[in-house]
């Protein structure tokens, strides 16, 4: 009998909310006057480099810059671009298979604009820094790599620029 005195006390305990149940007050109103905009500005100006120089690189292989905005249809034209068949898109849409897609898709881009193997994991892992530097910088546009490797036609690397 005296257990089923107890079950309205163990009912209302679950059911209150654990900061009742503190001795303490829990909430900080000092910083309740908002959060700094500062994260969210270099957030904006870091998705704005990556746009131009997507679009850049886009443009330097002679596809429309505009593509470079709309997904899907920019790993479309990523695919063109490097020679690879446009189903590869569909690659993509499967997990850790699409890991390895995009690994291959960043080398492939590194080989048709002259870059070599290493530059093209750069691109894969770290692309806020490579692909700027393929934006802006001199590299040129040598054609789809994937096409030329599976016809057995090296791809020309450009001379070493001498300083």
């Amino acid at each position: 009998m005296k257990s089923l005195l107890n079950l309205p006390l163990i009912a209302f305990c679950i059911l209150l909310p654990s900061q009742f149940l503190l001795a303490q007050d829990t909430t900080d109103y000092t910083t309740s006057a908002g959060t700094s905009p500062v994260p969210g500005i270099i957030g904006l100006l870091v998705a704005l480099l990556m746009i131009v120089a997507m679009w850049k690189i886009f443009v330097k292989a002679g596809q429309p810059g505009w593509a470079s905005i709309i997904p899907i249809y920019n790993l479309y034209v990523w695919c063109k671009i490097v020679g690879r068949p446009g189903w590869w898109i569909i690659l993509m849409l499967i997990p850790f298979v699409n890991i390895i897609v995009g690994i291959v898709l960043c080398i492939d881009m590194a080989k048709s604009f002259g870059k070599g193997a290493g530059f093209g994991i750069g691109l894969a892992f770290l692309g806020i820094i490579f692909l700027p530097i393929l934006g802006f910088g001199s590299a040129q546009y040598l054609g789809a790599a994937a096409v030329e490797v599976a016809q057995g036609t090296p791809i020309p690397l450009p001379p070493p620029e001498s300083a």
